[in-house]
């Protein structure tokens, strides 16, 4: 990375571990019992949360990577009461079954953020809106790849983590990728020109996705409610409980990552 010179505090930020912990497709519905294939939704996020109390404590800041909700706009009552008292910023993308509209008005105020890009320590962090709507699948507009490109084109000393909802490349499971991003290849055309870029984070699949594509890390994980069986053909639902992600940003352009899973 091309040394910078840098006042002694930037210095500091700089040369600092960026902390984030990453949950994905809670599913929340506005009734606190309300269920998805079996589980109830908002019980199964406070246990997640429960068990990452500690890591969320030490966390620079939250990523929630889409399906906030499960079609339900009453949903987004429950997030500041769990999220908004943490004192850190808690970033926001948006997921097919989100009502982004809904969302935004509720999400509107700090600690929410909802998408755009940021420089954590030495890095720079994107979130982008792969949503299209009334569509499971996703596609990112014109605007957010021109977004992006301007994003990545403005800090190329900078490495890059960019997050979006939906997955970019195949999963191996055929139902699942009819329903991933249709125009990955147009991301995929931003990010081959940015030397910059180190790892590519979803949500959506509800599973563990760990491999790199082009020295590019590329990482899916589980959602804080049921997981997909990997591998299916057609729609099934895995046996592994809630999970969530950990993700350390070290100066040196490194990444390091482990996804947990909440055991009873």
């Amino acid at each position: 990375m091309r040394r910078l010179n840098l006042p002694a505090r930037s210095r500091s930020i700089i040369s600092m571990t960026v902390r984030l912990v990453q949950l994905t497709d809670p599913h929340l519905f506005g009734g606190a019992s309300q269920q998805l294939r079996g589980v109830v939704t908002l019980q199964s996020l406070q246990r997640t949360l429960a068990a990452a109390a500690s890591v969320i404590g030490a966390a620079d800041r939250v990523l929630l990577t889409g399906d906030l909700v499960q079609d339900d706009p009453d949903g987004y009552q429950h997030f500041a009461p769990l999220l908004g008292d943490l004192g850190k910023p808690i970033w926001c993308i948006p997921g097919n079954h989100d009502d982004v509209p809904a969302m935004r008005r509720a999400l509107s105020q700090p600690p929410f953020v909802i998408g755009g890009h940021a420089d954590l320590g030495a890095w720079r962090v994107i979130m982008l809106d792969s949503t299209l709507p009334n569509e499971a699948r996703g596609r990112l507009s014109a605007a957010m790849l021109t977004e992006l490109e301007t994003a990545l084109s403005m800090a190329p000393q900078r490495p890059a983590l960019v997050c979006l909802h939906h997955h970019p490349i195949p999963m191996a499971s055929e139902w699942l990728d009819d329903v991933g991003l249709e125009n990955a290849a147009d991301l995929w055309s931003v990010l081959d020109r940015h030397a910059n870029v180190r790892a590519v984070l979803w949500g959506h699949v509800h599973q563990v996705h760990d491999s790199v594509r082009n020295g590019v890390r590329l990482l899916g994980t589980p959602s804080t409610c049921s997981q997909f069986l990997p591998n299916s053909a057609e729609f099934a639902i895995d046996t592994l409980p809630p999970g969530y992600r950990t993700v350390a940003l070290l100066p040196s352009g490194e990444l390091e990552t482990e996804v947990h899973f909440v055991v009873s």
